[in-house]
């Protein structure tokens, strides 16, 4: 592969994905997070930019278990799913019942988009939280390459309450009273100028896998060629494998192109 202008696009690389002590460990995180910190040392006078995404959560979040109650007052497990008929039958409920309405909204919404029924993850990502922070060793390679007078482009996700926010690009359900959650133009720029962008990150079965299906959503399939999906430097979220499978079959057959790290050259 040859290239004249490589960017990195990493997703999440973050203390509660990739740690074991995290509090939503993907399994096999830690292992690609040191797969992909030799990577960036390897090329990083060939990298042009940098791109990292930080999932950064409330502790009240439409997706953590404080959002929601059951007719005893309980909250729901971790990895619980709501759908919309749940709501209706009044399976759960929201524990500030002002907020009712909306959530219904949303369990709606996400129902008609077909994505994902909406999941309730353990709190991660708190803003402010050591699970906040980017992963030692991925950090590491990053302040190696900024020591080379360059600046990585850090894109938080995640800080509205009432919406999951799996994509870099956009949020799963748009919030009119926030750009935050609206397509990340920036980014969509940043690909489509690149002549080859690497990505890596967590988790493949969510976060990775939205990120590039959006992508490809705004600029065609075209663009998958441009794309490299380093295979061994990103893992799913168990239960989540077969989503996985699929994403990576889906877009590797639309022009996506898969490299183990090691053998990624530019």
């Amino acid at each position: 592969m040859t290239t004249a202008k490589l960017n990195f696009l990493i997703i999440d690389p973050q203390n509660d994905f990739c740690d074991p002590r995290g509090s939503l460990f993907v399994h096999g995180a830690d292992k690609d997070s040191a797969k992909l910190s030799g990577t960036i040392l390897r090329l990083k006078d060939k990298i042009e930019n940098v791109y990292v995404t930080l999932d950064t959560h409330h502790l009240v979040d439409i997706a953590h278990p404080i959002f929601w109650i059951d007719a005893s007052g309980c909250h729901p497990s971790a990895f619980t799913v709501i759908t919309s008929d749940d709501l209706k039958n009044g399976t759960w409920r929201t524990t500030d019942p002002r907020h009712m309405q909306r959530a219904m909204d949303y369990a709606e919404a996400l129902r008609k988009n077909g994505r994902y029924s909406l999941c309730i993850w353990p709190p991660h990502c708190l803003i402010g939280s050591w699970g906040n922070n980017v992963v030692k060793p991925v950090y590491d390679a990053l302040f190696e390459w900024e020591s080379g007078f360059k600046v990585v482009n850090y894109m938080l996700k995640g800080t509205n309450i009432w919406t999951e926010h799996y994509s870099a690009v956009k949020a799963e359900v748009e919030d009119p009273d926030d750009p935050k959650t609206k397509i990340n133009a920036e980014l969509i720029r940043a690909v489509q100028s690149a002549d080859l962008t690497a990505v890596s990150g967590q988790a493949l079965s969510h976060c990775v896998a939205n990120t590039i299906r959006d992508i490809a959503s705004e600029l065609k399939d075209d663009v998958l060629k441009k794309i490299v999906l380093l295979t061994d430097t990103t893992s799913p979220v168990a239960g989540f494998e077969e989503a996985a499978r699929v994403f990576v079959e889906e877009m590797a057959r639309r022009g996506m192109q898969l490299c183990r790290a090691d053998d990624f050259m530019c």
